[in-house]
């Protein structure tokens, strides 16, 4: 017992991961699958969940052997120049893609929160001042580098918000029989939003820039660790911890949802829309409470998306890590200020936007989760502690997953694209 106490409080990495992908786009993604399919589609978040357990368990146990960041061991792995420029381009395009999408959803979020507390500030003119405004704090704070603080301030009210969802999850009083139907039913309606809907649930869980996250926060706490089966252990442990509580914490915004918005037949367009899940535990201040909890979930994930990205594409070209450095405060510069543009300028509905940006990642998660299974099977960067032939058949199954989700989804995902680009189309 008090082994298991003490490797409590070494939980770290595995719940800013935790943190970070309980964003604007779980809340929205699984709030839109409760109120249109009900718990039909809870196995998506249950698979999800398993998934990203692998494939950050992975990512820690390669930051906590080498010491090194995704980016930084794929340049251990290929040393040659062309190879490092291809990769570099690969990495930093697949990244970039991911991020100022994950980061037009974080924002538009951040927004849609706002609005839903205060409707007053509900229109077109109102949300491009907001995302300038918001983009302006998290500038700021990313610059400064005061970000952590009040990252977990934020990170905290977001847990409060997850905690209420659990207790309304029980307080709805779901058919609980339906509920385990959907956990292992592994049934899709026959429609294309359905599917469009599940890699919005999968990519909104296992968001690739986390594996680069991982393993580099891995690598700072750990990788001085004398004892690594102690560390590795420790990191096991802090992995099915924490993001197994964040799967639970989506999964009772799909019961929510499904138990109350998903029987009026109500569609999900805006934060107020959501904030009905709350109702029957919050009453009159379930709006204003769901507000603020999306506000702090969107503008906490607005600091780390840019973050990751400057991590994943510094690493990769071999330059510094440190948050001061100009280079590294160029990338994620890029990342904000696109993201600030497409929310701004994008017209379609907020949960559109937020949908898009969940199952974009879920195309992209394939080309990172094939560069970390190539370095955690190299003997030179692993040694001793390279992927078990097991858990390659894991890693392997999760990816040829995602990539048949992706074929599945590519005409819905390329309609709603369209429809983001042209909206009165």
């Amino acid at each position: 017992m008090d082994n298991f106490k003490t490797r409590l409080k070494n939980i770290g990495p595995g719940a800013l991961v935790a943190a970070a992908f309980i964003g604007p786009g779980t809340v929205t993604s699984c709030s839109t699958s409760g109120a249109n399919f009900g718990y039909t589609l809870l196995w998506a978040m249950l698979l999800s969940v398993i998934s990203v357990i692998i494939m950050q368990s992975m990512a820690a146990r390669l930051g906590i052997v080498s010491g090194l960041g995704l980016g930084q061991a794929l340049r251990e792995k290929f040393t040659s120049k062309v190879a490092r420029v291809l990769l570099a381009i690969l990495v930093i395009a697949a990244v970039f893609i991911g991020n100022v999408a994950y980061e037009t959803g974080n924002l538009t979020g951040s927004i849609m929160g706002i609005q839903a507390a205060a409707p007053a500030l509900e229109g077109n003119t109102a949300k491009i001042i907001l995302a300038l405004i918001l983009g302006v704090i998290a500038f700021a704070l990313l610059w400064s580098g005061s970000y952590k603080n009040i990252e977990k301030f934020l990170t905290a009210l977001v847990v409060i918000m997850g905690v209420v969802f659990f207790i309304c999850a029980i307080a709805v009083g779901p058919d609980w029989g339906e509920v385990f139907k959907g956990l292992f039913g592994f049934k899709v309606p026959d429609v294309d939003k359905a599917w469009m809907t599940v890699a919005a649930l999968m990519g909104t869980t296992v968001v690739p820039y986390n594996i680069y996250l991982h393993a580099s926060s891995a690598a700072t706490k750990w990788a001085n660790d004398g004892n690594k089966e102690n560390a590795l252990a420790n990191s096991r442990l802090d992995s099915i911890l924490s993001i197994g509580l964040g799967g639970l914490i989506s999964m009772a915004i799909i019961i929510c949802a499904a138990a109350t918005i998903g029987k009026t037949g109500a569609e999900v367009k805006s934060g107020a829309d959501m904030a009905k899940a709350l109702e029957p535990l919050l009453g009159s201040w379930a709006t204003m409470f769901f507000g603020v909890g999306l506000f702090c979930a969107g503008i906490s994930s607005t600091l780390t998306a840019p973050m990751a990205a400057a991590f994943a594409s510094t690493g990769i070209l071999g330059w510094s890590e440190d948050l001061k450095d100009k280079k590294f405060k160029m990338f994620w510069g890029i990342v904000l200020v696109f993201g600030i543009f497409a929310a701004c300028v994008l017209g379609a509905s907020p949960t559109q936007i937020i949908l898009f940006a969940q199952a974009a990642n879920a195309f992209l998660l394939p080309i990172t989760g094939v560069l970390l299974l190539i370095v955690a099977n190299d003997k030179k960067i692993m040694k001793e502690y390279v992927n078990k032939t097991w858990f390659n058949i894991l890693v392997v199954l999760v990816i040829a997953i995602f990539l048949f989700i992706a074929a599945r989804n590519m005409t819905a995902f390329v309609t709603s694209l369209n429809a983001l680009l042209h909206p009165a189309a």
